[in-house]
């Protein structure tokens, strides 16, 4: 069910609120893919380094 704007405040409300929560979720989803790609690896056996 759609949710029912009756005055511009509410849509424009609603939009950001939304628009808070995909940009949380990015940030976090940025902090694991960075996370992931710095990762090292320790499971390496005769690595020279």
């Amino acid at each position: 069910m759609e949710p029912v704007f009756y005055t511009y405040q509410e849509f424009y409300t609603h939009t950001k609120a939304v628009i808070y929560l995909l940009m949380i979720a990015g940030l976090i989803g940025i902090a694991f893919f960075w996370n992931f790609l710095s990762g090292k690896d320790d499971n390496t056996k005769g690595s020279a380094l």
